[in-house]
């Protein structure tokens, strides 16, 4: 709710809402009237850390994480929302204040496009996600739509702290993106894996090492759905793989036309 108008008070109305102000100024009773805001604020916070610039098929966990947030971003322009971003890698983020049209999407796709993050491959900073979250918490008016696009790995405890003081007032969507390999090592065989800098050789033959594997990926998916569950978040996840808009619309429950707007569902 937004304030209109100050108005004299009438019988009935709610004592909490006076406007003491005016009422000093003109000696007669005033009271605060309030109507619906018809425009929410849409913030997207969309993660370049290291471990996004990965996949196996399909495209990039960042690519994918880039997509998703275009596709938001349109869509909050096409229902007139204020739309704002967090960009970020390490402990460097680019901030995009709410506002309205279509130069606020077309600033968000340049800013992604040109974010150092997909060209300095050798010079990447570390994660920081207690950071990220806690620049998130600063700038997020009560009452937005936050989508929050990452992997969420190296999410700890105070990062998880900041992330549920978001929620409090807020509406939050975690989009998840992972690619099929981090939940389930591929046939067994001797692979060679590589971060550009460091080679290692993979044997995924050995059964204790497949099912450990496995279990650490479903530990972290239980903790972070558990975590949603308990403060009201929602959580759609994405592989590498799929389709990021037949992902959103049945992720997000809507319909594929023009006129859907992307919201979580309740």
């Amino acid at each position: 709710m937004e304030f209109d108008e100050s108005r004299l008070y009438l019988p009935g109305d709610d004592i909490r809402n006076m406007d003491w102000r005016v009422t000093a100024r003109t000696g007669e009773p005033h009271t605060k009237v309030y109507r619906e805001e018809r425009e929410r604020p849409v913030l997207i916070w969309l993660d370049l850390n290291p471990s996004m610039f990965f996949a196996t098929r399909g495209c990039f966990k960042a690519v994918a994480a880039s997509k998703a947030a275009a596709l938001l971003a349109w869509s909050s322009s096409a229902h007139n929302d204020r739309l704002g971003a967090l960009i970020f890698a390490g402990n460097d983020h680019v901030e995009l204040k709410p506002r309205r049209g279509k130069s606020a999407v077309l600033d968000l796709i340049g800013q992604t496009c040109k974010h150092p993050a997909w060209h300095n491959s050798h010079n990447r900073q570390p994660r920081n996600m207690s950071h990220a979250m806690s620049r998130l918490r600063k700038v997020t008016r009560p009452g937005s739509l936050v989508f929050l696009i990452s992997d969420f790995r190296e999410m700890d405890d105070q990062a998880e702290s900041h992330l549920i003081n978001v929620a409090r007032h807020n509406d939050v969507v975690l989009i998840q993106i992972y690619d099929p390999i981090e939940a389930e090592l591929p046939p067994s065989g001797s692979y060679k894996v590589s971060d550009g800098n460091n080679d290692v050789q993979l044997n995924t033959a050995d059964k204790k090492l497949r099912l450990a594997y496995r279990q650490r990926f479903d530990q972290r998916q239980t903790r972070l759905a558990k975590l949603c569950r308990q403060h009201r978040m929602y959580l759609l996840p994405l592989a590498t793989c799929d389709d990021v808009l037949s992902g959103l619309q049945q992720g997000l429950g809507i319909q594929a036309n023009h006129h859907a707007q992307f919201r979580a569902r309740r």
